[in-house]
């Protein structure tokens, strides 16, 4: 699908068979491993059932579960279970629910209930029941599910966690500052990158398409600062409408919830605002441990070119992502199941049940074939992706995954 006559001239004048025979090697057969991947989606496809609607249901009564034990004891005190309880629940809701869903993971299972379905989830008025976050649906939908899949490791993935902080990879500051800086993003992020970034990405998108620009104008990329910064000015129509669509998020989470509890005396509605505020941080950092590190680190590739095919796209997915450990519903959902990143990417419209299922056998294929599979505690990934954020190291770069496995 993503062939053109170019693409076989440069595979023919740039055949990475030839490059690493070059080099004293054989590469992989990509196209192969392509054939192999999509025949186990196939396969994983045809085994869809109940069971996978029954586990994402299981998945969100638990997040559910943190979030209302969490408010069940957050007028008492302000304190951290209140909190982490509170933090826990919407991780879960955005990292399990949303993410999978908005990827039509839902779509063909079996027994699925109705609104867990692409076209129905936070849509419209569902949004306040279904998935209430500073980042709207659809933003977040074109955002990561389009830019970030189709386009991993480029400079025009949203994701591209080495590009976005190059300014302060470059910046001649103490690593005491830089490490400072790390934390401001991790306690915020949803707020200050991810919700302004999906939103002017979406609005650009929109604008390409009614002006017909090309695609080489369309991949243009705008500075990420210029674009967070222009989302939070109310003195222009893009600014006043992403403040529109933050405001929910904003009144629900720290007005009406607090307020809800003001029948228990005022000091009931401040201990859960604080708790609240709380919550808000530590959601922020365990979404960004989880998410950030996913596609960074010294042993990660990135990409300067667009994929060339099927093969390419297929193979740069394994070379550009990174799981963590897990194995249990446990440790899967305290880690968002995005400890099956690629997983995740190969077979990014499948249930979270399905791509644990797929680990060990993507993991065999990748060394059948010859592609480095990095799977790593979270922890270790966690630090190898403030090494990246901090310029103490720089991540693998090809022009392709052809290029990147005839080295």
């Amino acid at each position: 699908m993503f062939r053109t006559e170019s693409h076989r001239a440069h595979d023919a004048t740039n055949d990475p068979r030839t490059a690493a025979e070059s080099h004293g090697r054989t590469a992989p057969d990509l196209e192969a491993f392509a054939k192999e991947v999509e025949a186990l989606r196939e396969e994983l496809s045809a085994a869809l059932s109940a069971e996978d609607a029954r586990h994402i249901e299981k998945m969100a009564r638990w997040g559910r579960l943190a979030s209302g034990l969490g408010y069940a004891t957050a007028w008492l005190a302000p304190n951290p279970l209140s909190a982490g309880l509170l933090a826990l629940g919407s991780s879960a809701r955005w990292t399990m629910v949303m993410h999978h869903i908005s990827h039509k993971g839902m779509d063909a299972v079996p027994d699925a209930k109705p609104h867990m379905n692409s076209k129905v989830f936070a849509q419209g008025r569902r949004r306040l029941i279904d998935w209430l976050d500073w980042v709207h649906p659809e933003a977040w939908a074109y955002e990561h599910n389009v830019l970030h899949h189709y386009r991993t490791g480029e400079v025009v993935d949203p994701d591209l966690v080495e590009h976005h902080m190059q300014p302060m990879r470059d910046a001649n500051l103490p690593m005491p500052a830089k490490l400072a800086v790390v934390g401001f993003w991790a306690l915020t992020w949803r707020l200050t990158y991810y919700a302004p970034n999906t939103f002017q990405v979406l609005q650009k998108a929109r604008k390409d398409r009614a002006e017909r620009r090309s695609h080489e104008a369309r991949d243009e990329v705008t500075p990420t600062e210029d674009r967070l910064l222009s989302a939070f000015n109310p003195r222009t129509a893009e600014g006043r409408a992403f403040l529109r669509t933050i405001a929910p998020y904003a009144v629900g989470r720290f007005v009406v919830g607090p307020l809800a509890f003001l029948p228990l005396g005022p000091l009931a509605s401040i201990n859960v605002l604080l708790n609240t505020a709380m919550a808000e941080a530590l959601t922020n950092l365990h979404t960004f441990c989880l998410i950030a590190p996913n596609h960074a680190g010294e042993d990660v590739f990135r990409f300067e070119e667009k994929p060339l095919n099927r093969a390419d796209l297929y193979a740069r997915q394994v070379l550009g992502s990174v799981n963590f450990r897990g194995g249990n519903d446990v440790a899967d959902f305290l880690q968002g199941f995005l400890n099956y990143q690629i997983e995740h990417h190969l077979f990014p419209e499948l249930p979270p049940l399905k791509l644990r299922q797929a680990q060990p056998k993507v993991e065999a294929l990748c060394k059948k074939y010859g592609l480095p599979y990095v799977r790593e505690g979270l922890r270790g990934r966690v630090g190898k992706l403030v090494d990246i954020m901090t310029g103490k190291s720089s991540m693998r770069r090809a022009k392709t995954a052809y290029d990147a496995m005839s080295r």
